[in-house]
C-alpha cells in the first residue's frame, strides 16, 4: 500500500516554485479549479513560529485576493485590536509595526507578518472602498482595546456609570483563558450587565456594543475550566466556537470570501486532539464544501516557541522565546510520507482522492501521526510531539514545506 500511496502523492502534488509573494503565480493556477465555490480557505500551520509558513500564507493571500476575489484576512488574533489593523490596511491610519504590536500576540510580531500587512496596505491604496481587502481579528483574547473604547464611550455618554460598569472587567486586559475558573460566572454576569446597559443606548452605541460582546466572550473564556468531563464545556471548545462565530458574521455579506489564518488545530474539520470541536469543524458543518481546510506541515529544521519549565505550577510557566530545532519526521508520519513522494515544497489537494484507488483512500482514512506545536512546547520532549490525524476527515489539502526556520521577530520598542 505504501508504494501506491507514494505514487499517488507524487502524481497529484503541485510543486511550489517559491514560498515568497510577489513573483509568478503560474504554479498556483490549479488552485482556481480546486477552490471553485469556496468562500473560506483555512490556512493552517503546524507551528506558530515558522518563517516559511508565514511567507507561504502571504503568497497564498496575495493569490486569493488578486486572482480569486477574496476580500478578508481573518486571523487568530485579537478581535479587540483588529479594527486598528483594518484601519491601517484600508486607510493608512497609524503604522504597520504599531498596529501589529497592538494585536498582543508575540507570534505575529514578526517581519513576515509585517510584510503581509504592508502588502495589504499597498494593494488597497487608491482602490474604491468596496474593492479593498480587509483585516479582522477573530479571537476574544487580548481585549484591552475594547476596554479602552468602552471607557471612552461611557465617559461621554454615562460618566456616572463608567466606574461601576467597567471596574470589575479591567482585569480581562491581562487575564488569559482558563485562568480564573468560576462556576458562578460572576465576571460573565458583570460583562453581560454592561452589554445590557449599552443595548438601551442604541443606535449611538453600535461600536460600543460590538466591544461589549467581545468582553462577554473574554469573560466566559477566562472563567471556564480548562478540563471538564464534557470537552464541549472547556475553554478550548468555547474559544473555537467563538472564532467560528466571528467568521460567520463576516460571511453575512454574500460577496465576502475569507482567507482564514490559524493553527492547524483550529482549522481542522474535526475535533482538535480528538476531543474539542475545532473552529474548522463548526465552519465545515455550516458551510460544507465552501470551507477548505489547508494544513501546513514541514520536514525538518527549526521554529520559534516558548519552552515550558518543569515544575509543580498550576499553569505551565514558559521560559524565554527560543529557536527549537528538530530533525526529519518519523517514517510512520504524514510528513515522512509527503517527503518520500516529493521532497520539495508542494501542495496536495486531498479532495481529488475521491477517484483514487482503494489503498490510497484507506491510507487517507486511517490515523497517522502529524507534528503539532503551539506557542509553548515542552522543554525536552517537544521533538516527539505528534497528534493522530485522519487526513480525509480533517483536511481538504496539505502544503508541505521541506525546511522550517524560525520566524523573524520585530525589535521591541
Amino acid at each position: 500500500m505504501a508504494d501506491e500511496v507514494t505514487s499517488w502523492l507524487a502524481r497529484t502534488a503541485l510543486p511550489l516554485s517559491g514560498l515568497t509573494a510577489g513573483g509568478s503565480t503560474a504554479d498556483l493556477q490549479p488552485l482556481k479549479g480546486i477552490l471553485d465555490g469556496v468562500r473560506i480557505v483555512g490556512l493552517g500551520e503546524a507551528t506558530h513560529g515558522t518563517r516559511e509558513f508565514f511567507q507561504l500564507k502571504h503568497r497564498l493571500l496575495e493569490f486569493l485576493v488578486t486572482e480569486l476575489g477574496f476580500s478578508v484576512l481573518a486571523m487568530e488574533a485579537s478581535a479587540s485590536a483588529g479594527p486598528a489593523v483594518d484601519a491601517y490596511v484600508r486607510e493608512g491610519v497609524g503604522d504597520a509595526a504599531g498596529v501589529l504590536a497592538g494585536l498582543g500576540f508575540w507570534t505575529w510580531r514578526t517581519h513576515e507578518v509585517l510584510m503581509m500587512i504592508e502588502w495589504m496596505r499597498a494593494y488597497n491604496r487608491g482602490r474604491p472602498e468596496d474593492q479593498k481587502v480587509r483585516f479582522a481579528g477573530i479571537d476574544s483574547q487580548q481585549c484591552g482595546g475594547s476596554l479602552a473604547v468602552l471607557g471612552s464611550f461611557l465617559r461621554k455618554a454615562a460618566p456616572d456609570r463608567e466606574a461601576g460598569l467597567l471596574s470589575p472587567l479591567r482585569m480581562l486586559a491581562r487575564a488569559y483563558p482558563g485562568s480564573q475558573p468560576d462556576p458562578q460566572r460572576h465576571l460573565v454576569h458583570d460583562a453581560e450587565a454592561l452589554l445590557e446597559f449599552l443595548r438601551g443606548r442604541a443606535p449611538e452605541a453600535v461600536d460600543a456594543l460590538r466591544h461589549a460582546r467581545i468582553l462577554v466572550q473574554a469573560a466566559d473564556l477566562v472563567t471556564r475550566a480548562r478540563q471538564h468531563k464534557d470537552p464541549d464545556q472547556t475553554v478550548f471548545a468555547a474559544r473555537d466556537r467563538y472564532m467560528a462565530e466571528a467568521v460567520g458574521e463576516l460571511l453575512n455579506d454574500p460577496s465576502t470570501k475569507i482567507a482564514l489564518w490559524a493553527h492547524n488545530g483550529h482549522i481542522t474539520k474535526s475535533r482538535h486532539g480528538g476531543a474539542v470541536p475545532a473552529m474548522g469543524q463548526h465552519l465545515h458543518t455550516r458551510y460544507g464544501d465552501a470551507y477548505y481546510a489547508l494544513g501546513l506541515l514541514f520536514g525538518s529544521g527549526s521554529f520559534r516557541a516558548r519552552r515550558m519549565r518543569p515544575g509543580p505550577w498550576s499553569r505551565p510557566r514558559a521560559s524565554a522565546l527560543v529557536t527549537n530545532r528538530i530533525g526529519p519526521a518519523r517514517p510512520d508520519t504524514v510528513e515522512a510520507q509527503l517527503a518520500t513522494a516529493n521532497p520539495g515544497n508542494h501542495l496536495v489537494d486531498l479532495r481529488s482522492a475521491v477517484t483514487a484507488s482503494t489503498p490510497v483512500r484507506k491510507w487517507l482514512n486511517g490515523r497517522h501521526g502529524m507534528r503539532n506545536f503551539g506557542a509553548i512546547v515542552p522543554r525536552w520532549t517537544y521533538r516527539f510531539n505528534l497528534s493522530p490525524v485522519s487526513l480525509a476527515e480533517e483536511y481538504d489539502g496539505l502544503a508541505y514545506v521541506a525546511v522550517s526556520t524560525g520566524s523573524q521577530p520585530l525589535p521591541t520598542s
